[in-house]
């Protein structure tokens, strides 16, 4: 099962992959990711990543991966559990030499490992990881499920997954505002920081179609995560969703 519309791509006209698109709409919207995200969510996904380090460092993992790292905000953040060894994965390059940069000037290289790699073919053996988290990365998944197969193949048994992902506002007024918001206005905002126009639209259509909520903790338990659970946040424009192995 295909769990969301492969018509969602960023190029149309485009003859490369979804997954080939998405890795190129990234790489051009690197340089401007981090002040678009801020500016979008108001500042708020701050404070949301800091609940997933939260959740992921319950059990004090000392391996800990983060899928669709793009720039590193996340894995950075993982940094304050004090692991052996963060890795830092994701398809875009132009993304992850802004992560490395970010790494240095923390002085986190020793710690925290940027490497290129897919979430569908993830480059570690089995049950390698205390705890994995994927922020705003699932979506752009090209198959979910053989993503999140491969999340919980490297992941050890009893380990922690820790998903934070955009979802729809399910009450009136926020329901409406939202859907105005993400159709009309982030496109609008996203043109002003990139020359991309095509990127900022497919962020908005998938963030509109993911299934989120009891749909998203159903897809986790058909690919082998038990005891999900999800957390709205900010009047249900995000979700994260944690579970184990």
């Amino acid at each position: 099962m295909q769990l969301m519309d492969k018509q969602i791509i960023p190029y149309k006209n485009s003859n490369l992959s979804r997954k080939e698109q998405v890795t190129e709409m990234f790489n051009n919207i690197s340089e401007n990711y981090d002040k678009f995200n801020h500016i979008i969510t108001f500042g708020i996904d701050i404070s949301w990543r800091k609940k997933v380090v939260d959740l992921a460092g319950k059990n004090n993992p000392k391996q800990v991966l983060d899928i669709a790292t793009g720039t590193g905000d996340l894995a950075i953040m993982l940094a304050s559990l004090n692991p052996d060894k963060i890795v830092g994965l994701d398809i875009s390059e132009g993304m992850l030499n802004i992560a490395k940069q970010k790494v240095n000037e923390e002085n986190l290289s020793e710690i925290i490992e940027m490497i290129v790699g897919d979430s569908e073919n993830i480059p570690f053996d089995d049950n390698t990881f205390d705890a994995i988290t994927v922020s705003f990365g699932v979506r752009n998944f090209e198959n979910l499920n053989k993503g999140l197969t491969e999340i919980n193949r490297v992941l050890k048994p009893n380990g922690t997954f820790v998903v934070l992902e955009t979802s729809n506002p399910t009450k009136f007024p926020f329901k409406q505002g939202y859907k105005f918001y993400t159709n009309v206005i982030l496109p609008i905002i996203g043109n002003l920081f990139s020359k991309d126009k095509n990127a900022y639209t497919y962020l908005s259509k998938t963030a509109n179609s993911f299934p989120f909520g009891e749909k998203f903790n159903n897809i986790l338990k058909k690919n082998g995560f038990k005891n999900t659970k999800s957390i709205p946040l900010t009047f249900g424009t995000a979700s994260i969703y944690t579970s184990t192995k």
